[in-house]
Order: structure tokens, then C-alpha cells, then sequence
């Protein structure tokens, strides 16, 4: 490196398409910019404040953002991502010297085989695989009581912007991580939550696409009916630069035919700030009244809505206590068998190949793994019957009921809707590890403003299935403007 490449670059706050500007000019290199996000992961996540939001580091990052540099300097430019440090939630594989744990121990001690599918397309993209963050053990899903951001692995994240509130979860550390700039973009996941949340509780821009936009091959599962990976971003902008990237057809995953010729490649070409001129936004009021600072933001955010062009429509979805109970019966029964087949392909040093097992490794370490919080979630789960059971068709019809055919579709459908705008939630709770939390279709998290430096707070945009794969970027667009 030479002249200002010698630099360590500024990294606060910048956003991955400032970041490539600075790459093409050559003010920066790849290998600075990634040199400075471990400088900062060093500074403030394992000392100053200590958020402990990256799990592990990649130790070949330096290397790969070299080789990165040298591409560049031959003129090949692979995407908008060239040279950009990701990091990955600590539940999607990578086949290299990295660990893929879900936060637990019982899966420590060696990497996965290979990448997971959309590792693949961002490393072809050119971006730099930063190293993995840490989440709520299991994505949330072995206790009951658990604390959002803890794994027995990573220990528990905390918020950059009070150390004493909770990050949310599951993608906990993604979140934290993108607001703490120490990375320039993040990928989480979802099964109920987990990229919204977080996102919102860390005042950044998350999107939860629709299942099978984004292959799950290669992800530790949870239930293959609603888990998916998503990006998580400073802006809209740079969301839709990570989600691009991302799409494809797997053959590992059958759910990736749903987005056959529906899934863009660019959708930073798509953002377009008249998109909202015309467009029916429908408005969950049964989602405000949690905070009175919420449903102040929420005001404003409509009123901007309303100044862009929109037509505001307030709607009614149907209350969680029609499908609530049913979705958690396909939860229990999906991932005991989506568990299953995803161990069949690990090799780790505990041995587990069954959810059984894992249960049996917590009770044997219980002192690690389980010193604040039990694994009731995981028990229920092994109680459950096959995927063939009468118990798991019937609660499976009642969501696809509630949710979808007379759910976000029926009122997108009754209201000729673009869009579902709603608060993304509450503030931030105080972290307590031995009580566990106590807060109270395809959807995406804007930063909103903030009442207070401590309680970030966002607005929601969510719409049907068919309609975010046919039309990704405009749901995005409404984002930008919340």
C-alpha cells in the first residue's frame, strides 16, 4: 500500500456503497478497511465497553481482503460487495477455519464441511467473510426463560447504546455488530422475529425475506416452513446490496423454486425515491400503543409516508391467538426432524446427531451450558411426533390459514395494498440473564428517530409471500422511507 491506503480508514458509520467509492478511488484498499474493523472488534467488543457481538474472527480475513486488493488492481471488480467485511450469525456454515456453533457447545470444536449456499454467492460476490457473530443459543430456541443475545458459547451481547439493555435476538450480535460498525454489513436470520427485532432494538435496517428468496442450505435450522437468512445493514441501500447477492437456486433447498425468475440480482437499481407516489400502504393500529415514544415516531413516520405520495389505509390482521399455539406445534415438530437431517452432515467432537443428544450434552455439561436458563423448548421438541402426524398437519393448516390465506394475503388482497406498515416493537429491556426476557410474511426494520440515545426504535413494512417475490425492491423502498 501507498499514500493514503497506508491509512487507517474512518469507519464509523459508513455504509458499504461509501465504502466501495472509497475502494475505487483507491483512498482505501480491502485489506485497511478490514485491518480497521478488527482494530475496532478489538477496541470495543473484547475490551472498552465489551459488547461481545462477534463470536469469532476469520483468521484468513487479512489474506482474502489481499487477494481481494490484487483483483481490483487487475481491473476485476466483482460486484458492489468487492473487498466489503461481512460478518455471518454464528448459525450459517462456512467450510473453513471457523466454527459453526449456533452458540452452543455441544456443536464447538470443528467448522462445517462446506459453506452454506449464500456463503457461496457472497464470496463470489468478492465480499470478505469477517468472522461470525454471536445470538441467542439455538436462535432462541432451547429455553423457555432465555436471554436474548446469550449462547454458552459467545456468552451475552449487549446494546451499543446502553450496556445494561438487551440487543434482542436472535441475530443479536448482527445487529449489534452493524451498529457498532464492526463490520460493514451483517446476515442473520429468521424463523419468528429474530432479524426484526434486534434490528429494530439496535436502530439499523433489517429484512426478513420471504421464504425461499434466500436458500437455507448450510443454516442451522429451526423449521424449514419459516426459517430464512436476511441482511441486515446501516441503510436500505446497503440491504438491498447484501440481499442481491444472496438470492439463487440451490438444488439443496427446494423452497429457492419459488423465486425462479422472481429473484432480482440487483435491487439497488430498484430503489427509487418516487416509488411511494400512488401506493397503498395499509397501517396495523392494533401494533401501536406498546410505548407512547413508539407511537410518537410511528406518527411522524406516517406523516412522511403521507408527504411521499402514499395512501394510508388502516387495516386488521388476524390476532396471534387464532395461530399462536399451532405455530409453536410446527416449530416443536420441524425442528426435531429439520435438526436431525442438518446433523447428519456435521462430524463434532461431542458426537450429537440427534436433538436427544443434544439435550443429553446440556444435561452433561449443565454448569456451562445451562447456568441460567433450562431447555424446555428443545424437551417439548423431542416429545413431538413425525412430520406424518395429524398433530403437525392440522396446526400447519391453521397457520397457512391465519397467516396467509386470510391473513397479510387476504388484506393486501381486500385493500389492493403494496405494503403493512406497523411499529417494529417496544424498547429495549433490561438484560437479565436469570430471568430471561421480559419484553413485551416478509417484513423489513427502517431506523426511525430516536426518543432517547439508550431506546432506538423502528417502523415495520411487510407484505404477502407471493407479492415480496414478485416485487422485493419496492418493499425495500418503503423502508427507505419510515
Amino acid at each position: 500500500m501507498d499514500g493514503n491506503s497506508d491509512r487507517m480508514p474512518a469507519l464509523e458509520e459508513i455504509t458499504v456503497l461509501d465504502l466501495q467509492a472509497r475502494l475505487e478511488s483507491g483512498e482505501w484498499t480491502s485489506q485497511s478497511v478490514t485491518a480497521g474493523y478488527l482494530e475496532r472488534i478489538e477496541a470495543i467488543d473484547r475490551r472498552g465497553p465489551a459488547l461481545n457481538a462477534v463470536i469469532e474472527v476469520n483468521p484468513e480475513a487479512l489474506s482474502i481482503a489481499e487477494s481481494l486488493d490484487a483483483e481490483r488492481r487487475a481491473g476485476r471488480v466483482r460486484s458492489r460487495l468487492h473487498g466489503v467485511p461481512i460478518l455471518l450469525k454464528d448459525n450459517i456454515d462456512t467450510g473453513d477455519k471457523m466454527q459453526t456453533t449456533s452458540g452452543s457447545l455441544a456443536l464447538a470444536g470443528a467448522p462445517a464441511p462446506r459453506d452454506a449456499f449464500l456463503v457461496r454467492r457472497l464470496r463470489r460476490a468478492g465480499a470478505v467473510i469477517l468472522g461470525k457473530a454471536n445470538l441467542s443459543e439455538w436462535a432462541n430456541f432451547r429455553g423457555r426463560h432465555s436471554s436474548s443475545g446469550w449462547s454458552s458459547r459467545g456468552g451475552q451481547t449487549r446494546s451499543p447504546y446502553a450496556l445494561d439493555r438487551n440487543p434482542c435476538g436472535s441475530s443479536s450480535g448482527s445487529a449489534v455488530a452493524v451498529a457498532a460498525s464492526l463490520c460493514a454489513a451483517a446476515v442473520g436470520t429468521e424463523t419468528d422475529g429474530s432479524i426484526i427485532c434486534p434490528s429494530h432494538a439496535n436502530g439499523i435496517v433489517g429484512v426478513k425475506p420471504t421464504v425461499g428468496l434466500i436458500s437455507r442450505s448450510g443454516i442451522v435450522p429451526i423449521s424449514h416452513s419459516q426459517d430464512t437468512a436476511g441482511p441486515m445493514a446501516r441503510c436500505v441501500a446497503d440491504a438491498a446490496a447484501l440481499l442481491g447477492a444472496m438470492t439463487g437456486l440451490d438444488p439443496r433447498d427446494p423452497a429457492t423454486r419459488l423465486s425462479r425468475d422472481r429473484a432480482a440480482r440487483d435491487y439497488v437499481r430498484g430503489l427509487d425515491r418516487h416509488a411511494l407516489a400512488g401506493a397503498r400502504l395499509g397501517v396495523a393500529r392494533e401494533y401501536f400503543d406498546v410505548d407512547a415514544h413508539v407511537d410518537k415516531i410511528m406518527t411522524r413516520a406516517l406523516e412522511t409516508l403521507k408527504q411521499a405520495g402514499a395512501e394510508l389505509i388502516d387495516v386488521r390482521l388476524p390476532a396471534e391467538e387464532k395461530y399462536g399455539r399451532s405455530e409453536l406445534e410446527v416449530l416443536f415438530h420441524e425442528f426435531k426432524a429439520d435438526l436431525h437431517a442438518y446433523l447428519a452432515g456435521r462430524d463434532v467432537p461431542s458426537g450429537v446427531r440427534t436433538l436427544q443428544d443434544v439435550v443429553d450434552f446440556n444435561l452433561a455439561q449443565r454448569g456451562r451450558v445451562m447456568p441460567f436458563f433450562e431447555q424446555e423448548r428443545m424437551l417439548l421438541s423431542v416429545a413431538r411426533g413425525p412430520l406424518s402426524s395429524p398433530a403437525y398437519r392440522k396446526a400447519r393448516a391453521i397457520c397457512r390459514r391465519w397467516t396467509r390465506t386470510e391473513g397479510i394475503d387476504a388484506v393486501v388482497r381486500k385493500h389492493r395494498l403494496q405494503a403493512i406498515v406497523a411499529p417494529a416493537g417496544g424498547p429495549s429491556w433490561l438484560t437479565d440473564e436469570v430471568a430471561g426476557d421480559n419484553h413485551g410474511g416478509a417484513g423489513c426494520t427502517s431506523p426511525a428517530i430516536r426518543p432517547s440515545p439508550s431506546r432506538p426504535a423502528t417502523s415495520s413494512a411487510f407484505r404477502s409471500g407471493s407479492s415480496s417475490l414478485d416485487a422485493p425492491g419496492r418493499s425495500r423502498r418503503f423502508c427507505g422511507w419510515l
